[in-house]
């Protein structure tokens, strides 16, 4: 008898999985007995609408290998968009069980030269993108949970090196990354009495976004192991969103070529407690004694 595939019999929404990151995550769920929905609105890196359907192309390259795949080519950081991402999973399958949270494009400029539109349509696709099908998706969740049907549910949310430690250039992408995380964080507490764990990634991989940005550490070597083969990321994404990640909920992984990192967030350092009120010059001077005692902060990051 063959070995049950990790995720046979789940239904799993990704979003973005046109290409790069989210279309090695389809695959990879495809590849281990999950039938897909596969989002995605076919943009260019700045965000504007192309006329191919890359959904479409890898629904079909899903179905050519046996797989079930269905493509959804809506906008999901509306909120028509979201609902009928979940209701695709619903009708078509007669249930969902995991969501991955993957769509995104950049517009990077130093924060002096970054306009209003390029932070609102950056925003809007990273955290709108990601707020918006999770609510969608765990408002179906708490249901079932009420009426008596609890979920094996999982929700698997795109960060990156830049939302944790932030990246020269990219004050709208930075600034987004760092809210996905927090909103795992919140998403992760409130539904897990409900039967949802939430975690989310930072992953680091040769896509649209940073082939360009990062021309020459993202380039494909000429053998051996190719480390930003975005394929590298899926595995853990995988296990994740599968029932065998019982347990974890509210964690944040980098993941690089062969690497996987747990990372550990803000959490309180050194401290010293006056007990009463500091004058300005006293809180000043016990913030550089505090800063002498304190780890130093992480390195800055590109696009990831």
């Amino acid at each position: 008898m063959s070995a049950r595939l990790l995720c046979e019999g789940r239904v799993v929404i990704v979003t973005g999985a046109g290409r790069g990151l989210g279309r090695a995550h389809a695959l990879a769920y495809a590849a281990e007995g999950a039938r897909l929905v596969v989002n995605d609105l076919g943009v260019g890196l700045d965000g504007v609408p192309a006329a191919d359907s890359p959904a479409r192309r890898v629904a079909e390259e899903i179905r050519a290998a046996g797989g079930e795949a269905v493509a959804h080519g809506g906008d999901i950081a509306t909120a028509e968009g979201a609902a009928s991402l979940v209701r695709a999973a619903l009708d078509t399958y007669g249930r969902l069980d995991t969501l991955v949270n993957n769509a995104g494009f950049l517009r990077d400029r130093m924060l002096v030269n970054l306009d209003e539109d390029d932070w609102d349509a950056v925003m809007r696709v990273h955290l709108k993108g990601h707020f918006l099908p999770l609510r969608q998706a765990a408002a179906h969740w708490r249901a079932e949970a009420r009426a008596g049907r609890a979920p094996d549910a999982r929700v698997v949310n795109t960060s990156s090196g830049a939302g944790l430690l932030g990246s020269v250039g990219q004050g709208n992408y930075s600034a987004a990354k760092a809210g996905i995380v927090a909103l795992t964080l919140v998403a992760a507490a409130e539904m897990e009495r409900h039967g949802v764990q939430v975690n989310a990634i930072a992953p680091a991989a040769r896509t649209r976004m940073t082939e360009r940005t990062f021309a020459d550490t993202m380039a494909a070597p000429g053998s051996g192991f190719d480390a930003m083969d975005p394929g590298n990321v899926s595995p853990l994404v995988v296990w994740l969103g599968s029932a065998a990640s019982a347990g974890v909920t509210g964690r944040v992984f980098e993941t690089e070529g062969g690497r996987i990192t747990v990372m550990e967030g803000w959490r309180p350092g050194p401290s010293i407690d006056k007990g009463a009120r500091w004058t300005p010059g006293e809180a000043g001077e016990t913030a550089r004694e505090l800063l002498t005692r304190a780890e130093t902060p992480g390195a800055v990051y590109g696009a990831r």
